[in-house]
C-alpha cells in the first residue's frame, strides 16, 4: 500500500520536472550548454530524490522546494518590446478610436518578390466603422491536416479588407518551433495587415494552401469583436506579452477575443486545439455557408490558384472571393 502512494505521487512529480526540464533547456541562461547542463542536473537530481531519499516525505519537501525556486526564476523572464525583430515583425500596429471612426497605424503593406526578398512597406488608414459589413476567416496549412494558421479579416463598404493576423514576434535569426512556443521564447504580435501581403504571402510565395471562409456574423458582432483586437492590438504597444502555443496562440486567442463580446459563444471544442478542422466546426454551428455540403464548400473556398493569378492586383481582395458563398447575403 506504501509504494502504491510512493508511486502515485511520484507520477505527477515526474511530469512537472519534463516541463521544467525542458523550461530551463529553453529559456535557461546562455551559453546553451549551461542551461541544457542546468536542466539535466534538475531532472537527474529529482529522480535521485524519488528513489533513494527517506523518509518520502522529505522527497516531497525537496522536489517542492525546488518547484518553488523554479516559479521564482520563471517570475523573472519577462516579455519585451525592444529586440532586433526581423522585418516582417519589426514594428507594432496601433489604433486610434475616434468615435465611429478608427485610425490604424503600420499597416503592413510589404511588396514581395519571394517570401525572403521584399520591399517593407507601412501605411495609415481610416476605418467608419459604420460601414462595417462583416468578419472572414483565412485558414492556411503549411504540413498536418491537423494544424493550421488563423487569420481574421473584417470588411467594409469604403475600404480595402482589414486583415489581422496574431504571429510570433521573432528576433532575427530565430526559427518558429511549436515547442518553443511552451517556454517565453517568443513575444506576440498581432500583424494588422493588407490580405495581398499576409494572404499573399503564404499563398503566393510560401506555397501554403490556404482556405476563405465568409462567416455568418452581424455587423455588431464584427464590430464588438474587432474594438475588443484593438484593445489588444494597443496594450501590446506598452505592455508586450509572450506567445503561448496552446493558450494564446492565433486560434485560441480569437477564442478568447469571442467570449469577451458573445456571451452566447460556442463552447470549447477539441478543434480549437487540432485547429485544422476548424472549418468543420464552424460548419456543424452554421457560422459559415451550410447551402452546400462541406465538401463542396471546402473545395471552393481554397483560394491558392485564384491568389496567384491575382498576385499584385488591387482587386486582389475581391478576386479571392469571386465564386465563395456568403452566409450574409439574403
Amino acid at each position: 500500500m506504501k509504494r502504491a502512494i510512493v508511486v502515485a505521487a511520484s507520477i505527477p512529480i515526474l511530469l512537472v520536472t519534463a516541463w521544467w526540464t525542458l523550461a530551463l533547456v529553453f529559456a535557461g541562461p546562455a551559453p546553451a550548454w549551461l542551461s541544457i547542463a542546468l536542466a539535466s542536473t534538475y531532472a537527474l537530481g529529482t529522480l535521485a530524490i524519488l528513489l533513494w531519499l527517506r523518509p518520502f516525505a522529505w522527497a516531497l519537501a525537496a522536489c517542492g522546494l525546488a518547484f518553488v525556486a523554479l516559479l521564482i526564476w520563471w517570475s523573472t523572464i519577462r516579455p519585451s518590446n525592444d529586440g532586433d525583430w526581423q522585418a516582417e515583425v519589426a514594428r507594432l500596429p496601433r489604433v486610434e478610436v475616434r468615435g465611429q471612426h478608427l485610425v490604424v497605424h503600420n499597416i503592413r503593406n510589404f511588396d514581395y518578390r519571394t517570401e525572403s526578398d521584399f520591399t517593407p512597406r507601412y501605411v495609415d488608414r481610416s476605418y467608419d466603422l459604420s460601414t462595417l459589413r462583416g468578419v472572414d476567416v483565412f485558414m492556411s496549412y503549411w504540413g498536418s491536416p491537423a494544424i493550421a494558421h488563423t487569420i481574421m479579416s473584417w470588411q467594409f463598404d469604403n475600404a480595402p479588407p482589414l486583415a489581422v493576423s496574431i504571429e510570433t514576434r521573432k528576433r532575427k535569426g530565430q526559427e518558429y518551433s511549436a515547442v518553443k512556443g511552451f517556454f517565453k521564447q517568443y513575444e506576440i504580435i498581432y500583424v494588422v495587415a493588407d490580405e495581398h501581403d499576409v494572404v499573399g504571402l503564404r499563398t503566393n510565395h510560401r506555397g501554403e494552401q490556404v482556405y476563405l471562409y465568409r462567416l455568418r456574423s452581424t455587423p455588431a458582432l464584427a464590430r464588438a469583436l474587432l474594438l475588443d483586437y484593438v484593445d489588444s492590438i494597443n496594450s501590446l504597444v506598452e505592455q508586450p506579452q509572450f506567445y503561448n502555443a496552446l493558450a494564446d496562440n492565433c486560434t485560441t486567442s480569437i477564442r478568447r477575443h469571442r467570449e469577451h463580446v458573445d456571451p452566447d459563444a460556442p463552447p470549447l471544442d477539441w478543434r480549437l486545439f487540432a485547429n485544422g478542422y476548424l472549418d468543420q466546426r464552424l460548419y456543424d454551428r452554421s457560422i459559415v455557408d451550410t447551402s452546400l455540403p462541406f465538401a463542396e464548400l471546402r473545395k471552393l473556398s481554397h483560394i491558392d490558384d485564384k491568389a496567384k493569378a491575382a498576385a499584385r492586383d488591387p482587386t486582389f481582395s475581391r478576386r479571392i472571393r469571386e465564386g465563395l458563398p456568403d452566409p450574409r447575403q439574403p
